[in-house]
Protein backbone atom coordinates (compact mmCIF):
# COMPACT_ATOMS: atom_id res chain seq x y z
CA UNK A 1 0.00 0.00 0.00
CA UNK A 2 2.88 2.47 0.95
CA UNK A 3 4.90 1.63 -2.10
CA UNK A 4 1.55 2.27 -4.44
CA UNK A 5 1.19 5.50 -2.55
CA UNK A 6 4.83 6.58 -3.58
CA UNK A 7 4.85 5.42 -7.01
CA UNK A 8 0.82 7.32 -7.27
CA UNK A 9 2.68 10.82 -5.65
CA UNK A 10 5.71 10.83 -7.97
CA UNK A 11 3.77 9.67 -10.57
CA UNK A 12 1.76 12.93 -9.99
CA UNK A 13 5.14 14.68 -9.07
CA UNK A 14 6.12 14.41 -12.37
CA UNK A 15 3.63 15.30 -14.31
CA UNK A 16 2.73 18.60 -12.85
CA UNK A 17 6.47 19.42 -12.77
CA UNK A 18 5.85 18.22 -16.75
CA UNK A 19 2.59 20.59 -16.66
CA UNK A 20 4.61 23.42 -15.54
CA UNK A 21 7.49 23.22 -17.58
CA UNK A 22 5.73 22.75 -21.03
CA UNK A 23 3.06 25.55 -19.48
CA UNK A 24 5.93 28.24 -18.44
CA UNK A 25 8.77 27.21 -20.94
CA UNK A 26 7.08 27.22 -24.20
CA UNK A 27 5.21 30.45 -23.70
CA UNK A 28 9.11 32.17 -22.60
CA UNK A 29 10.65 29.87 -25.35
CA UNK A 30 8.14 31.47 -28.26
CA UNK A 31 8.55 35.17 -26.36
CA UNK A 32 12.77 34.66 -26.58
CA UNK A 33 12.55 33.52 -30.20
CA UNK A 34 10.01 36.84 -31.36
CA UNK A 35 11.37 38.94 -28.73
CA UNK A 36 11.72 41.92 -31.39
CA UNK A 37 8.43 41.75 -32.38
CA UNK A 38 5.79 43.66 -30.43
CA UNK A 39 2.97 40.81 -31.95
CA UNK A 40 4.65 38.25 -30.47
CA UNK A 41 5.03 39.57 -27.27
CA UNK A 42 1.15 41.09 -27.18
CA UNK A 43 0.38 37.35 -28.20
CA UNK A 44 2.48 35.27 -25.37
CA UNK A 45 0.80 38.22 -22.69
CA UNK A 46 -2.63 36.70 -24.28
CA UNK A 47 -2.03 33.00 -23.75
CA UNK A 48 0.38 32.92 -21.21
CA UNK A 49 -2.40 32.18 -17.94
CA UNK A 50 -4.51 29.93 -20.11
CA UNK A 51 -1.89 27.64 -21.60
CA UNK A 52 -0.85 26.92 -18.35
CA UNK A 53 -3.87 26.39 -16.74
CA UNK A 54 -4.37 23.90 -19.84
CA UNK A 55 -1.75 22.41 -18.92
CA UNK A 56 -1.94 21.77 -15.43
CA UNK A 57 -5.58 20.22 -16.23
CA UNK A 58 -4.21 17.77 -18.80
CA UNK A 59 -1.61 16.33 -16.65
CA UNK A 60 -3.56 16.30 -13.99
CA UNK A 61 -6.59 14.82 -16.42
CA UNK A 62 -3.52 11.85 -17.33
CA UNK A 63 -2.36 11.53 -14.23
CA UNK A 64 -6.17 10.48 -12.68
CA UNK A 65 -7.15 8.48 -15.69
CA UNK A 66 -4.35 6.71 -15.09
CA UNK A 67 -4.97 5.69 -11.49
CA UNK A 68 -8.74 5.89 -11.09
CA UNK A 69 -10.39 2.60 -10.09
CA UNK A 70 -12.91 1.24 -12.23
CA UNK A 71 -16.18 -0.31 -10.90
CA UNK A 72 -17.54 0.01 -7.19
CA UNK A 73 -15.99 2.53 -4.95
CA UNK A 74 -14.93 5.03 -7.49
CA UNK A 75 -17.47 7.45 -7.48
CA UNK A 76 -14.93 10.79 -5.85
CA UNK A 77 -12.74 9.70 -8.53
CA UNK A 78 -15.49 10.01 -11.29
CA UNK A 79 -16.55 13.24 -9.70
CA UNK A 80 -13.29 14.32 -10.25
CA UNK A 81 -12.48 13.05 -13.81
CA UNK A 82 -15.60 15.42 -14.70
CA UNK A 83 -14.52 18.08 -13.14
CA UNK A 84 -11.23 18.11 -14.78
CA UNK A 85 -13.04 17.42 -18.44
CA UNK A 86 -15.58 20.72 -17.74
CA UNK A 87 -12.20 22.60 -16.48
CA UNK A 88 -10.01 21.08 -19.81
CA UNK A 89 -13.35 22.55 -22.62
CA UNK A 90 -13.30 25.99 -20.38
CA UNK A 91 -9.76 26.59 -20.40
CA UNK A 92 -9.71 25.19 -24.20
CA UNK A 93 -12.17 27.80 -24.92
CA UNK A 94 -10.30 30.17 -23.22
CA UNK A 95 -7.49 29.70 -25.15
CA UNK A 96 -8.61 29.35 -28.47
CA UNK A 97 -10.82 32.87 -27.54
CA UNK A 98 -7.46 34.41 -26.53
CA UNK A 99 -5.95 33.48 -29.82
CA UNK A 100 -8.72 34.28 -32.23
CA UNK A 101 -8.61 37.80 -30.86
CA UNK A 102 -5.53 38.22 -31.18
CA UNK A 103 -5.83 37.45 -34.63
CA UNK A 104 -8.21 40.00 -35.28
CA UNK A 105 -6.60 42.78 -33.58
CA UNK A 106 -3.15 41.85 -34.91
CA UNK A 107 -5.27 41.99 -38.39
CA UNK A 108 -6.91 45.63 -37.64
CA UNK A 109 -4.02 47.06 -36.30
CA UNK A 110 -2.27 46.08 -39.51
CA UNK A 111 -4.99 47.34 -41.91
CA UNK A 112 -5.37 50.85 -39.80
CA UNK A 113 -2.15 51.43 -41.22
CA UNK A 114 -2.15 51.77 -44.41
CA UNK A 115 -5.76 53.26 -44.26
CA UNK A 116 -7.00 56.79 -43.70
CA UNK A 117 -8.74 57.92 -40.32
CA UNK A 118 -12.36 57.49 -41.87
CA UNK A 119 -11.70 54.19 -42.90
CA UNK A 120 -9.88 52.94 -39.84
CA UNK A 121 -12.78 53.95 -37.88
CA UNK A 122 -15.05 51.61 -40.21
CA UNK A 123 -12.67 49.03 -39.62
CA UNK A 124 -12.45 49.16 -36.06
CA UNK A 125 -16.25 49.01 -35.83
CA UNK A 126 -16.86 46.48 -37.72
CA UNK A 127 -14.12 44.43 -35.45
CA UNK A 128 -15.62 46.02 -32.71
CA UNK A 129 -18.90 44.00 -33.30
CA UNK A 130 -16.75 40.99 -35.11
CA UNK A 131 -15.11 40.79 -31.64
CA UNK A 132 -18.40 40.66 -29.62
CA UNK A 133 -20.12 38.24 -31.91
CA UNK A 134 -16.55 35.25 -31.64
CA UNK A 135 -17.32 35.97 -27.56
CA UNK A 136 -21.15 35.04 -27.66
CA UNK A 137 -20.43 32.21 -29.85
CA UNK A 138 -17.62 30.38 -27.95
CA UNK A 139 -19.43 31.16 -24.73
CA UNK A 140 -22.84 29.54 -26.18
CA UNK A 141 -20.53 26.66 -27.40
CA UNK A 142 -18.76 26.25 -24.32
CA UNK A 143 -21.81 26.36 -22.16
CA UNK A 144 -23.45 23.83 -24.81
CA UNK A 145 -20.35 21.19 -24.71
CA UNK A 146 -20.11 21.07 -20.73
CA UNK A 147 -23.56 20.81 -20.44
CA UNK A 148 -23.66 18.07 -23.00
CA UNK A 149 -20.96 16.31 -20.42
CA UNK A 150 -23.89 15.71 -18.13
CA UNK A 151 -25.86 12.27 -18.88
CA UNK A 152 -29.09 14.08 -18.11
CA UNK A 153 -28.78 16.49 -20.32
CA UNK A 154 -27.64 14.73 -22.84
CA UNK A 155 -30.74 12.53 -22.71
CA UNK A 156 -33.17 15.49 -22.49
CA UNK A 157 -30.87 16.90 -25.59
CA UNK A 158 -31.84 14.26 -27.92
CA UNK A 159 -35.57 14.47 -26.80
CA UNK A 160 -35.32 18.40 -27.80
CA UNK A 161 -33.59 17.18 -31.20
CA UNK A 162 -37.36 15.39 -31.90
CA UNK A 163 -38.92 18.21 -31.85
CA UNK A 164 -36.62 20.94 -33.22
CA UNK A 165 -38.71 22.42 -35.45
CA UNK A 166 -41.07 23.56 -33.19
CA UNK A 167 -38.84 24.70 -30.45
CA UNK A 168 -36.85 26.78 -33.06
CA UNK A 169 -40.39 28.23 -33.99
CA UNK A 170 -41.16 28.68 -30.13
CA UNK A 171 -37.69 30.66 -29.63
CA UNK A 172 -37.58 32.92 -32.46
CA UNK A 173 -40.95 34.12 -31.21
CA UNK A 174 -39.89 34.35 -27.80
CA UNK A 175 -36.34 35.89 -28.62
CA UNK A 176 -37.74 38.51 -31.65
CA UNK A 177 -37.08 41.61 -30.06
CA UNK A 178 -33.09 40.53 -29.08
CA UNK A 179 -32.81 38.66 -32.54
CA UNK A 180 -33.80 41.67 -34.64
CA UNK A 181 -31.51 43.81 -32.51
CA UNK A 182 -28.69 41.32 -33.25
CA UNK A 183 -29.36 40.97 -36.58
CA UNK A 184 -29.43 45.32 -36.86
CA UNK A 185 -26.22 45.36 -34.81
CA UNK A 186 -24.15 43.51 -37.13
CA UNK A 187 -25.89 45.39 -40.35
CA UNK A 188 -24.80 48.34 -38.34
CA UNK A 189 -21.15 47.31 -38.01
CA UNK A 190 -21.00 46.13 -42.08
CA UNK A 191 -23.08 48.85 -43.76
CA UNK A 192 -21.50 51.83 -42.83
CA UNK A 193 -24.14 53.48 -41.47
CA UNK A 194 -22.26 54.91 -38.10
CA UNK A 195 -18.94 54.29 -36.69
CA UNK A 196 -17.14 55.12 -33.63
CA UNK A 197 -16.76 58.38 -33.14
CA UNK A 198 -19.58 59.29 -36.18
CA UNK A 199 -20.94 62.45 -35.32
CA UNK A 200 -24.75 62.61 -35.33
CA UNK A 201 -28.14 63.62 -33.98
CA UNK A 202 -30.75 61.57 -32.65
CA UNK A 203 -33.82 62.29 -30.30
CA UNK A 204 -32.85 66.06 -30.98
CA UNK A 205 -29.55 65.30 -29.34
CA UNK A 206 -26.06 66.05 -30.74
CA UNK A 207 -23.59 63.94 -29.68
CA UNK A 208 -21.28 61.64 -30.94
CA UNK A 209 -21.00 57.51 -31.19
CA UNK A 210 -19.27 56.06 -28.21
CA UNK A 211 -20.08 52.36 -28.39
CA UNK A 212 -21.75 49.94 -30.58
CA UNK A 213 -22.68 46.63 -29.12
CA UNK A 214 -24.91 43.64 -30.61
CA UNK A 215 -27.67 45.08 -29.04
CA UNK A 216 -27.59 49.18 -28.49
CA UNK A 217 -25.44 51.64 -29.40
CA UNK A 218 -24.78 54.55 -26.87
CA UNK A 219 -24.07 57.76 -27.65
CA UNK A 220 -22.23 60.82 -25.90
CA UNK A 221 -24.38 63.83 -26.15
CA UNK A 222 -22.22 66.98 -26.09
CA UNK A 223 -23.12 67.88 -22.01
CA UNK A 224 -21.43 64.04 -21.39
CA UNK A 225 -25.06 62.52 -20.81
CA UNK A 226 -25.10 59.16 -22.55
CA UNK A 227 -28.35 58.23 -24.53
CA UNK A 228 -28.75 54.48 -25.00
CA UNK A 229 -30.89 53.59 -28.14
CA UNK A 230 -31.35 49.50 -28.98
CA UNK A 231 -29.88 49.04 -32.51
CA UNK A 232 -32.98 48.83 -34.62
CA UNK A 233 -33.61 52.28 -33.77
CA UNK A 234 -31.02 53.01 -35.98
CA UNK A 235 -32.16 50.71 -38.79
CA UNK A 236 -35.66 51.79 -38.81
CA UNK A 237 -35.34 55.56 -38.28
CA UNK A 238 -33.84 58.13 -39.46
CA UNK A 239 -31.00 60.40 -37.90
CA UNK A 240 -28.69 62.62 -38.97
CA UNK A 241 -24.84 61.66 -39.37
CA UNK A 242 -22.44 64.69 -40.22
CA UNK A 243 -19.27 63.25 -40.43
CA UNK A 244 -20.09 59.61 -42.58
CA UNK A 245 -17.79 60.68 -45.47
CA UNK A 246 -15.52 63.24 -43.62
CA UNK A 247 -14.33 63.92 -40.74
CA UNK A 248 -15.22 67.92 -41.45
CA UNK A 249 -17.87 69.76 -40.21
CA UNK A 250 -19.55 72.92 -40.57
CA UNK A 251 -22.18 74.98 -38.10
CA UNK A 252 -23.62 78.20 -38.21
CA UNK A 253 -24.22 81.15 -35.95
CA UNK A 254 -27.18 83.49 -36.28
CA UNK A 255 -27.85 87.01 -35.16
CA UNK A 256 -30.85 89.05 -35.39
CA UNK A 257 -30.39 92.55 -35.97
CA UNK A 258 -31.49 96.19 -36.72
CA UNK A 259 -31.49 97.25 -40.16
CA UNK A 260 -28.88 99.72 -39.15
CA UNK A 261 -26.44 97.30 -39.07
CA UNK A 262 -22.91 97.96 -40.24
CA UNK A 263 -22.53 94.61 -42.68
CA UNK A 264 -18.69 95.08 -44.23
CA UNK A 265 -17.86 96.06 -40.64
CA UNK A 266 -19.51 93.37 -39.16
CA UNK A 267 -17.70 91.15 -42.44
CA UNK A 268 -14.63 92.53 -41.39
CA UNK A 269 -14.58 91.25 -37.64
CA UNK A 270 -15.95 88.28 -38.67
CA UNK A 271 -13.18 88.10 -40.98
CA UNK A 272 -10.51 88.81 -38.55
CA UNK A 273 -11.93 86.18 -35.84
CA UNK A 274 -11.72 83.23 -38.07
CA UNK A 275 -8.65 83.93 -39.85
CA UNK A 276 -6.57 84.14 -36.45
CA UNK A 277 -8.77 81.22 -34.45
CA UNK A 278 -6.80 77.74 -34.29
CA UNK A 279 -9.99 75.73 -34.85
CA UNK A 280 -10.82 77.11 -37.79
CA UNK A 281 -9.83 74.60 -40.66
CA UNK A 282 -9.55 77.22 -43.62
CA UNK A 283 -12.05 75.07 -45.28
CA UNK A 284 -15.90 77.15 -45.24
CA UNK A 285 -16.47 80.50 -43.94
CA UNK A 286 -19.17 83.52 -44.85
CA UNK A 287 -21.52 85.61 -43.02
CA UNK A 288 -24.96 85.90 -45.01
CA UNK A 289 -28.19 87.61 -44.71
CA UNK A 290 -30.54 85.18 -44.66
CA UNK A 291 -33.41 87.65 -44.10
CA UNK A 292 -35.19 90.72 -43.34
CA UNK A 293 -38.97 90.41 -42.04
CA UNK A 294 -40.65 91.53 -38.69
CA UNK A 295 -37.94 94.67 -38.28
CA UNK A 296 -35.28 92.66 -37.82
CA UNK A 297 -32.41 91.45 -40.14
CA UNK A 298 -30.90 88.18 -39.73
CA UNK A 299 -27.30 87.16 -40.24
CA UNK A 300 -25.92 83.66 -40.76
CA UNK A 301 -22.35 83.14 -39.71
CA UNK A 302 -20.92 79.61 -41.25
CA UNK A 303 -17.56 78.27 -40.20
CA UNK A 304 -16.47 74.65 -40.62
CA UNK A 305 -13.70 72.71 -38.29
CA UNK A 306 -11.85 69.39 -38.59
CA UNK A 307 -14.20 67.97 -35.92
CA UNK A 308 -17.34 68.67 -33.96
CA UNK A 309 -15.27 69.47 -30.24
CA UNK A 310 -13.11 72.24 -32.63
CA UNK A 311 -16.48 73.22 -34.31
CA UNK A 312 -18.02 73.66 -31.39
CA UNK A 313 -15.39 76.17 -30.15
CA UNK A 314 -15.04 77.97 -32.76
CA UNK A 315 -18.64 78.94 -32.91
CA UNK A 316 -18.64 79.90 -29.11
CA UNK A 317 -15.29 81.78 -30.79
CA UNK A 318 -17.31 83.41 -33.45
CA UNK A 319 -20.66 84.41 -31.31
CA UNK A 320 -18.72 86.13 -28.77
CA UNK A 321 -16.85 88.09 -30.76
CA UNK A 322 -19.15 89.71 -33.05
CA UNK A 323 -21.41 90.46 -30.36
CA UNK A 324 -18.69 92.35 -28.29
CA UNK A 325 -17.70 94.32 -31.73
CA UNK A 326 -21.37 95.01 -31.88
CA UNK A 327 -21.83 96.37 -28.24
CA UNK A 328 -18.71 98.74 -29.00
CA UNK A 329 -18.59 99.77 -32.68
CA UNK A 330 -21.89 99.49 -34.08
CA UNK A 331 -24.79 99.79 -31.14
CA UNK A 332 -27.58 101.15 -33.31
CA UNK A 333 -26.83 97.50 -34.68
CA UNK A 334 -28.67 96.26 -31.44
CA UNK A 335 -32.21 94.13 -32.15
CA UNK A 336 -34.98 96.69 -31.35
CA UNK A 337 -38.73 96.84 -31.02
CA UNK A 338 -40.44 99.86 -32.46
CA UNK A 339 -43.96 101.40 -31.46
CA UNK A 340 -45.38 103.80 -32.89
CA UNK A 341 -48.22 105.94 -31.18
CA UNK A 342 -51.00 106.92 -33.63
CA UNK A 343 -54.27 108.75 -32.78
CA UNK A 344 -57.60 106.73 -32.47
CA UNK A 345 -59.87 107.53 -35.86
CA UNK A 346 -62.88 107.54 -33.75
CA UNK A 347 -62.42 110.39 -31.54
CA UNK A 348 -63.83 113.81 -32.68
CA UNK A 349 -61.10 116.62 -33.89
CA UNK A 350 -57.25 116.31 -34.51
CA UNK A 351 -54.59 116.38 -32.66
CA UNK A 352 -54.17 120.01 -32.54
CA UNK A 353 -57.58 120.72 -31.62
CA UNK A 354 -58.00 117.75 -28.94
CA UNK A 355 -55.28 118.20 -26.52
CA UNK A 356 -56.24 115.06 -24.95
CA UNK A 357 -56.10 113.04 -27.92
CA UNK A 358 -52.44 110.93 -28.22
CA UNK A 359 -50.20 112.51 -30.36
CA UNK A 360 -48.01 110.35 -33.03
CA UNK A 361 -44.70 109.86 -31.95
CA UNK A 362 -42.07 107.15 -32.45
CA UNK A 363 -39.92 105.54 -29.76
CA UNK A 364 -37.36 103.27 -29.67
CA UNK A 365 -36.73 100.70 -27.05
CA UNK A 366 -34.21 98.34 -26.74
CA UNK A 367 -34.69 94.57 -25.89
Amino acid sequence: MAEELTRMLTTGGLALLAALVVGLGLPALIGLLGKRNPSVKYLVRRIRIPFLVLSLVVATNAFVAAYRPRGEGAERWDLVAHVLQVLWIVNLAWLLTAIILFVIDGAVHRASKRMSVRDGLRLQTQMHVTRRVVLVVVVILTVAAVLLTFDGVRAVGASLLASAGLASVVAALAAQSTLGNLFAGLQLAFSDAVRLDDVVIVEGEYGTIEEITLTYVVVRIWDDRRLVLPCTYFTANPFENWTRRTDQVTGTVEFDLDWRIDFEGLRAEFDRVVADSEFYNGQSASLVVTDATQGYVRARASVSADDAGQLWNLRVLVRESLVAWLQEHNPEALPRHRVQMVPDPTEPGDSASNPGAPRQRRIDRSE
